[in-house]
Order: C-alpha cells, then sequence, then structure tokens
C-alpha cells in the first residue's frame, strides 16, 4: 500500500475512512491494469498467431466452447460485482454516523467556512476535533453551491443553499490537515481554504474550556442582542430566543402541550406522520424545510398554515433553532432516535 501512495501522490491517511478509499482504490488500479495487461497480451498473440501467411489466405472460422464464453463473460462479470460489493460497504458504512457522533454545524459562503459547535464556541476556516471520536458535520450555503473536501480524511461532500446536507469522519492522528472548496463558487473559489486541527482528547477538552472561559460576557451580549455576534455563544440558547422573536411560540409550545402546530418538546428524533399516511423522522433537514418550505410536508391532524422563513433567517439563526429543539428531547425520543448524537432533556433558562 505504502509503495502505491507514493506511485500515485496520495495524502496521508488521518481517518478511519481513508484506508477503506484506498483499498479499494488500489484494488480497482490493480484489477484494471492486470486485465488490461491481459487483453494487450492476447492482441498480440493473435496478432502473429493468427497473420495473414499468403496473398489468399482468409482467417479460419473459430467457433468458442461453451466454457470458453461463459468465461468471458462470468469473470467480468464477477469483477465487477466484487467492486460494487466493497464500494456499497463503504458507501454506506459513511452515509450512516454514529450515534454518539459530535456535531459540527458548517457554513459556507464566498469565500470562507464557518464553524459552530452546539455548545460553543465557533471558528471561521479553523475546525477542532477531538482524535479518536466520530464528529458529524450538518452542511449548509449561504449562498451557491460549494464543496468540503478534506483530502487527508477522504471525504467530500456538497453544500447546497437552502438545504442541509451531512458526512462524517473519525480522525485518528493529531495533527493539521487542508480543507478545500471543490465546487467552482466564485471569482476566489481557489482561496476558500481552511484548516482542520486535530487535538488529542484531554487537549481539546481544555480548549473547549479555555474558549468558554475567556468569553462569558460575550455570550451574555449575545443572547440580548438580535444578531448572533458572539463567537462563542451557546447555539441552544440562541436558538430559544430566536423562537420567541421569530414568532415561533404563537404556534408551537415547549411544554409538551399540543397548539396550531407540534410541540418541540420531544420533537426531534420522534417519528411523524404525515397526510397521506406515510411517516417522516424529524431531523435537522426536515426541521429546516419545515420553516422554508412548510407546505411540503404537513404534520397529519395539523393546519397548513405556517408561513415561509425563507429569507427572513439566515443558515446560523436556521442552526440555532435547531439546536434549541434538539435540546428538548425527552428521554423516551433520546432512547429510539434512528441517528443524531444523544441528549439528555435540557431546558435552556
Amino acid at each position: 500500500m505504502d509503495f502505491f501512495k507514493r506511485l500515485l501522490f496520495l495524502p496521508e491517511q488521518a481517518s478511519t475512512f481513508a484506508s477503506k478509499v484506498d483499498e479499494l482504490h488500489v484494488f480497482v488500479l490493480v484489477a484494471t491494469i492486470l486485465a488490461s495487461i491481459g487483453v494487450g497480451v492476447t492482441a498480440l498473440y493473435f496478432f502473429f498467431r493468427f497473420r495473414r501467411r499468403e496473398r489468399h489466405q482468409t482467417t479460419e472460422y473459430i467457433v468458442p466452447t461453451v466454457m470458453t464464453e461463459f468465461l468471458f463473460v462470468s469473470v467480468p462479470f464477477v469483477l465487477f460485482l466484487l467492486w460494487f460489493a466493497l464500494g456499497f460497504r463503504d458507501y454506506t458504512w459513511v452515509q450512516t454516523p454514529p450515534r454518539d457522533a459530535m456535531d459540527v454545524y458548517v457554513l459556507g459562503k464566498q469565500w470562507m467556512w464557518k464553524f459552530s459547535y452546539p455548545e460553543g464556541p465557533n471558528g471561521v476556516n479553523v475546525l477542532h476535533v477531538p482524535a479518536n471520536r466520530p464528529v458529524r458535520l450538518l452542511m449548509t450555503s449561504r449562498d451557491v453551491i460549494h464543496s468540503f473536501f478534506i483530502p487527508a480524511f477522504r471525504i467530500k461532500r456538497d453544500v447546497i443553499p437552502g438545504r442541509y446536507t451531512d458526512t462524517w469522519f473519525e480522525a485518528t492522528k493529531p495533527g493539521t490537515y487542508d480543507i478545500y472548496c471543490t465546487e467552482y463558487c466564485g471569482l476566489s473559489h481557489s482561496k476558500m481554504l481552511a484548516k482542520v486541527v486535530v487535538l488529542k482528547a484531554e487537549e481539546y477538552e481544555n480548549w473547549v474550556k479555555e474558549q468558554r472561559m475567556g468569553d462569558k460576557q460575550n455570550r451574555q451580549d449575545a443572547l440580548a442582542d438580535t444578531t448572533l455576534v458572539s463567537p462563542r455563544a451557546n447555539l441552544a440558547q440562541q436558538g430559544q430566543r430566536l423562537v420567541g422573536e421569530a414568532g415561533c411560540l404563537k404556534c408551537h409550545t415547549v411544554d409538551g402541550e399540543q397548539h396550531i402546530g407540534p410541540t418541540f418538546v420531544g420533537l426531534y428524533g420522534r417519528e411523524e406522520r404525515l397526510e397521506g399516511g406515510e411517516t417522516i423522522t424529524v431531523d435537522e433537514g426536515y426541521i429546516t424545510q419545515s420553516m422554508m418550505v412548510p407546505g411540503e410536508h404537513i404534520v397529519s391532524g395539523f393546519p397548513n398554515v405556517m408561513p415561509t422563513y425563507q429569507g427572513k433567517l439566515h443558515s446560523m439563526e436556521t442552526a440555532a433553532i435547531v439546536e434549541y429543539i434538539k435540546s428538548l428531547r425527552t428521554r423516551d425520543v433520546v432512547n429510539t432516535a434512528s441517528k443524531g448524537p444523544v441528549y439528555e432533556p435540557v431546558r435552556i433558562q
């Protein structure tokens, strides 16, 4: 494997997914090289073995055996099925974040990356994560389509305005790694660079404590302000303020009682039955879509009266409201939610 890494100029492997991608890459490369050599050698053999020796000589008619035809069809078919099986295994693995993954909200905009931690702090163009712990990235764009790529982790995902996409990784080596945008997004696309800093577990906890202790006053200011100005304010606390300012509490409750719309208590992770009979899992994407396109999925038993917040809330405000709703999860939902980190029921005062 080291030989191919040098031959193909691959970056170092710094995540649990990187080795899987490289192994599949090398397997496909070796299989195609061997198949190409086999076809080439056979073609050369036929060229000399069946060359025309006389002016009026014609190639003899050859009828292959059933076994020969079977091998010509079955061997490539099995090979492609093996590629599919390995690729599908790795695809489903990277598309299924562990339930205990740490969430980080990622906002892409021309031309920078902003990272928001549910418990604070925030960062611009620098993402701090602990080593050997799954991290789920919930990503959206403020303007055009971007693409989030960490070569050392072998992860890449499009970041799309108006919706959340997610991916996850588990870094294995402390260090600093490059982040690129791999979707042309404007004149300064090539300058849309960032770093991910992987710290040992104890170093990461110390970093978080230092960030929180260094900005207690800013956190209080953010709760009183009408904009998300603090780089370290708690998203759930900001979300609590925003649901009041945006008028969400006119139709939704935070005490478990049903009103014009579903209660926020225990909403995240719940299976909701929609008009028409189908069900949907309430996750970050569904909550965001319900704010931006409220008529897309109507919960059975509730009227379609919610106004759209498209253009009224920006991406980080949406993320703050989502985190506040997640903080109101009840214990039965915590135990049965199909994906996402486990939260104890928390009320932000």
